[in-house]
Order: structure tokens, then C-alpha cells, then sequence
């Protein structure tokens, strides 16, 4: 029998996350609760926790989250939580697993969920567990939450604990990720593509760059950029012109201080083919640390669908792909990389596209319906 789902992700809609992308597919042939995010961290005293809260707050009145219908698929329901963000605070665990298990339990019934599996992608929901009449745990784990910025990290790595020891089965998104739980109830399940949609020829974004040829990147503008490195190469390669998409979450006056760096901003996910088929060569510039050691980013197999040359610093989640992506270590060699990627071929662009073909998010999303019918 096919199973529901109540999910506990991020804000739905606020970006296109593994998590969503699988859901999204899971969705076709049974019923979902979507959780909204109940946070990781306890708040600061700053204007962007304030104003975050506050519309926590006022969205906790309201039935469904305010977001696009076309943008929820038709078998899910949103809910957003009334839930104390104070990861291993017992009376905040107690306050939740009372006022949301009920709100979910509503919802549940409302929708006329059959024997619903819980399914989280936030160790902190571990204390919701068995509160919103669900029967089965799912973790999916995407990130090392020792190392993510802007979560508390060890009150929630002790309800990672907790939540692994319970779950029925654990999807880990990488290899380094999969190693660090129980090897019988894990299935290592790396992120896929979009593919049709970054294969699918678009027209050029008009704001891209026409004076020179362009390497560019989208994605978090955090604190994983190597912005030395990128400072190095872009001054090196004076002719290149530098693009940068995405939501800007750390200091970045030095790559805005040069002529040839350009940063545009966040842009929808459907918009990005736009960019990334268009620029000459694809960047994934990573500082080494024990973040990316263990992460598989989305972009990467977007990149590859979108067909152009991609010059990265080595990481783990790279090998599968070695023979496709230019590897450089230092500045002088990445822009070497970067330079020498104009040499690329169509067929380069072929096999690049190819070598993802099989990894769509459908067909993620069809391994793990073999796990779940199996609980």
C-alpha cells in the first residue's frame, strides 16, 4: 500500500531544496503534510530574527501558508508552525510536541491521510516524533548540520542522534554522510537534476555580460566561497567577466570592489538556464572545510545537464564525476582551467549532459518509494 507523508522541511516554495524536489515526486500518488520550517537555532536579537518571527508568528494564524497554488502540488497541504525554535530546551520540545502535533493531527485528518510515515529533513523534529499520528520515521539527511552555518550545533547534532537511533530508514545525500550512521538502515541517495528543464535550450539572460567571455556561479554567496580564490582569478583574467547569482549571506565587498565581478542578485530556479547555458564556463570555487567535504551540491548535476565546461576545487561529491569537470587547487590553476575551457567541444557538452541523464529527481524519487512501500 502506498503510504502518506508528513514532511518536516524548510519553508516550502522559499527554495527549490532536495528535499522539495523529492517530495514533489512522492507527492503524485499519495497525500503530503508539509511542515514548514521550526527553525534549528534559537533566535538573535537582530532586525532579521525579529522580522522572521514575527511573520512566523502570522502565518501560524492562518490555515495555509500564503504560497503560490500552482506552486503546491495538488495532493499537499501546507502547515505552518507555532513551534519555540530552542533546539534541547525540554519545555520548548514539550510546548511543540503538544501544540504542533495537534495542529498536525488536524491537518492530517482534513486531508484523510492513510497510515502516515513521518518524514524529516530536520533533526529537530525528532521531538515531534509519534506526536502527529504517524507511524514510521524517515530522516533525510542532506548537510552536515556539525558545520552548516546558522544552526546551533550541538543541541541539534544531539537530536540527530536521537533521530537516527530511531529511524526506520536514513537517506543520506552523500557518500561522507551516509558513513556516519547505521549502515543496515542507511541508503546513500545523491541529489539528482531538473534535467529537462536545464536541457531544454532557453533563450540568454539579457543581463548577462557581453564584453568578454563569462564564467559564472549560482547558489548561496556564503561563507563557503572562496573569495580569495575568486579575487586571485579574477584579477588574473582581467578579459573574463565574473557573474555571481544568488542571495548574498556573507561580506563581499572585495569581489564587489572589481571591475569585472558582477553580482546580480538572486534569480527563480527556473530562470537559471538562462544563465548557465549561456556563460562559458560553470564555477563551483569551495573553500575546504568540513562542510563541503561532506556536501553534494545541487548545482553540480544542474551544471552537468546545462552541458558547459565546469572548473571546481576538489571535493568528494566530484569523483563520480573526475573525467567531466576541471579540478584546480590553487588560484594559478583554476584560472589556467578557466582559460583552457574555452577549448571545449560540442561533444564534451554531449557527454556532460548524458552522464545525468539517469539522475533526475524522478528518478530519485522512484528509489525511494522502494524504501517507503518496504516499511
Amino acid at each position: 500500500m502506498t503510504r502518506d507523508l508528513i514532511v518536516f522541511g524548510e519553508d516550502w516554495g522559499r527554495h527549490p531544496s532536495s528535499t522539495q524536489h523529492l517530495i514533489r515526486h512522492l507527492a503524485e500518488d499519495r497525500q503530503v503534510i508539509w511542515v514548514n520550517s521550526i527553525g534549528m537555532r534559537r533566535p538573535r536579537l537582530s532586525f532579521a530574527d525579529i522580522g522572521r518571527a514575527a511573520k512566523k508568528l502570522r502565518n501560524a494564524g492562518n490555515r495555509a501558508a500564503k504560497t503560490p497554488p500552482h506552486s503546491v502540488p495538488e495532493n499537499m497541504s501546507i502547515v505552518n508552525p507555532l513551534a519555540v525554535p530552542m533546539p534541547g530546551n525540554p519545555a520548548a520540545a514539550k510546548f511543540n510536541r503538544a501544540v504542533l502535533g495537534r495542529k498536525i493531527r488536524r491537518a492530517a485528518d482534513t486531508r484523510g491521510l492513510r497510515d502516515p510515515i513521518m518524514w524529516t529533513s530536520l533533526p529537530t523534529a525528532v521531538d515531534l516524533v509519534g506526536a502527529c499520528g504517524d507511524n514510521g520515521l524517515v530522516y533525510y539527511c542532506g548537510d552536515d548540520f556539525g558545520a552548516l552555518a546558522g544552526v546551533d550545533h550541538e543541541p541539534v547534532l544531539a537530536c540527530e542522534r536521537r533521530l537516527a537511533a530511531s529511524a526506520d530508514v536514513i537517506f543520506a545525500a552523500s557518500a561522507p554522510l551516509a558513513a556516519r550512521f547505521d549502515p543496515n538502515r542507511t541508503v546513500h541517495l545523491p541529489h539528482g537534476a531538473h534535467v529537462e528543464l536545464f536541457t531544454e535550450p532557453a533563450h540568454r539572460a539579457p543581463d548577462l555580460p557581453n564584453d568578454g567571455p563569462v564564467a559564472g556561479f549560482y547558489g548561496s554567496l556564503s561563507e563557503w566561497l572562496d573569495q580569495d580564490l575568486v579575487v586571485a582569478c579574477a584579477t588574473q583574467l582581467p578579459q573574463w567577466q565574473f557573474v555571481f547569482i544568488g542571495d548574498q549571506r556573507t561580506n563581499l565587498e572585495r569581489l564587489k570592489a572589481l571591475p569585472n565581478v558582477r553580482l546580480l542578485g538572486p534569480r527563480a530556479h527556473e530562470d537559471l538556464p538562462s544563465y548557465v547555458q549561456h556563460w562559458d564556463v560553470s564555477l563551483l570555487p569551495f573553500v575546504d572545510n568540513a562542510q563541503i567535504r561532506a556536501c553534494n551540491p545541487l548545482k553540480l548535476r544542474e551544471y552537468l545537464a546545462a552541458g558547459r565546461p565546469i572548473v571546481a576545487t576538489p571535493f568528494p561529491a566530484l569523483q563520480t564525476y573526475a573525467d567531466h569537470i576541471r579540478q584546480a587547487v590553487d588560484a594559478d590553476s583554476f584560472a589556467a582551467a578557466i582559460n583552457s575551457s574555452r577549448a571545449d567541444t560540442f561533444e564534451f557538452q554531449r557527454q556532460r549532459r548524458e552522464i545525468v541523464r539517469s539522475e533526475s529527481w524522478q528518478h530519485r524519487a522512484d528509489e525511494v518509494r522502494v524504501h517507503l512501500d518496504a516499511l
